[in-house]
């Protein structure tokens, strides 16, 4: 068994998993080797950031399972991928943590007009201008999955409303006052102060937030996205911050990474980007090698896997015990 990983592991991770599995080969090719060790690979445990050759790894029939280190999985559900019988997982949910405490940052640095106050503190003015609250607004959270349901739960404090949609509308946390499906997003859109994207990257979610949805959106909201990037379009967004209907938007994550010199993003008025980075922590890939781990002794002893992924729709289904 030959295991190639292409995550940012160091030695005791890799002596984690070799106990785990201390027959197979165990390859850490990083992103400088991905390309060239992959067709090779029996398991894959990564997350390439380079073009890899999917349909040679596909073709040569050897790859049997893709554990992703990422919630994300546009970076390997090529079609080749999909229709093939590769098994593929997620990472969904083992950096929701970090995600929703993001999240929830950009979202404050909003309403409270942080980078206006720190133009003020670098130009040597002391000025008091308006702010907003994040209490007792009305929220939207498209995509209710691990980050989405985490990021419930440290919003709760605030006292906010919360109306929330997902692919499978169950089990209703506590702290949501609405649960739709994806045909609801129009309703939820029309009565929320912040909202805050959640989903995965799809080809039913590419491009949701466009010129239409945006000007669904009260005048005066404000939109965070930590999700991935051509979920909104760029420059639909420009214009509504520009036009002044969006009071302010945060983005760790831009349809185009870094954007291009002449991205409008650049410019556009009371406009935050971080450089997606909402998931990283110092226990990131400790989180990620035990999730590994635990889903690779599932995988050798015929146990269902986490976050088993459907391939068709881009995303795993929840689990039967997802806390409501």
């Amino acid at each position: 068994m030959r295991i190639v990983l292409c995550y940012p592991v160091e030695q005791k991770h890799k002596h984690q998993i070799q106990a785990v599995v201390p027959q197979a080969e165990l390859v850490d090719a990083g992103q400088e080797r991905v390309a060239v060790e992959l067709p090779t690979a029996d398991i894959f445990c990564g997350h390439p950031k380079v073009p890899v050759p999917w349909a040679e790894v596909v073709a040569r029939g050897r790859l049997r399972w893709i554990q992703s280190s990422a919630a994300g999985l546009d970076h390997c559900l090529v079609p080749e991928v999909i229709g093939s019988q590769i098994t593929v997982t997620s990472a969904s949910g083992v950096l929701a943590d970090q995600v929703a405490e993001h999240g929830l940052g950009l979202a404050i640095a909003c309403t409270r007009r942080l980078p206006l106050f720190l133009e003020q503190q670098r130009a040597g003015e002391f000025v008091r201008r308006p702010t907003r609250d994040l209490t007792d607004a009305t929220v939207g959270i498209v995509g209710l999955g691990g980050v989405g349901r985490r990021l419930v739960e440290v919003l709760r404090p605030f006292r906010v409303r919360i109306l929330a949609t997902d692919f499978f509308p169950i089990r209703k946390p506590a702290g949501v006052d609405f649960l739709g499906g994806p045909a609801d997003l129009p309703e939820v859109l029309r009565q929320v102060d912040v909202l805050f994207l959640c989903v995965p990257l799809t080809p039913q979610t590419r491009g949701m937030i466009d010129a239409r949805a945006l000007a669904m959106l009260p005048p005066g909201a404000i939109l965070v996205n930590m999700a991935r990037g051509p979920l909104v379009d760029e420059n639909a967004l420009a214009d509504a911050l520009e036009s002044g209907h969006l009071d302010s938007a945060a983005l760790d994550v831009t349809p185009q990474e870094p954007p291009a010199p002449t991205s409008r993003l650049w410019t556009a008025p009371r406009l935050i980007i971080t450089p997606h980075v909402a998931g990283q922590s110092a226990r990131r890939i400790d989180a990620m090698t035990d999730f590994f781990c635990d889903n690779l002794r599932r995988y050798l002893s015929g146990e269902p896997l986490r976050n088993l992924v459907d391939k068709t729709r881009g995303f795993p289904e929840p689990p039967e015990d997802f806390p409501a």
